[in-house]
């Protein structure tokens, strides 16, 4: 039973995080079409600045508890299976995982350079790159769905 307890906190706080990754771009979207409008502005950045902050906190709690699925096998035996085995699909997982991680830094930093009076790339631009996380969810669902390898 506690296995089916971390899995569920696990997908509880991922879903949380995927939240923050899929709306700091749409914050950053808008920053970038308030042209002119400092008050509007200026609190999105406060949005944005929260949100970042808080998609960290959600991250390290699901990376947590995906950890302890992953490995919690090897502290706890007789109370977590080892749920990957010899199986490889795993790996690329986690690699989409810190191909997600490295997106929302990304933005993290895009949002920071703004705060600094930068330039952000165009409205349609970052429109654009907030569609590349669906993607990349998609891959790492369906590999913990089909776990083809």
């Amino acid at each position: 039973m506690i296995y089916l307890w971390i899995k569920t906190f696990h997908l509880v706080f991922v879903i949380a995080w995927m939240s923050a990754v899929f709306y700091l771009p749409r914050i950053l979207v808008n920053i970038a079409e308030a042209q002119g409008e400092a008050a509007v502005k200026a609190r999105l950045l406060l949005m944005g600045r929260r949100l970042y902050r808080f998609g960290h906190n959600l991250f390290g709690v699901a990376f947590l508890f995906g950890l302890t699925l992953w490995q919690g096998w090897r502290v706890f035996p007789s109370a977590l299976p080892n749920v990957v085995g010899p199986l490889h699909w795993i790996d690329v997982k986690l690699g989409l995982i810190a191909v997600l991680l490295v997106y929302f830094v990304w933005m993290g930093r895009l949002l920071k350079r703004c705060e600094k009076g930068g330039a952000l790339p165009s409205a349609r631009a970052l429109r654009l790159l907030n569609e590349l996380p669906v993607l990349v969810l998609l891959g790492v669902v369906f590999l913990v769905i089909a776990k083809p390898f």
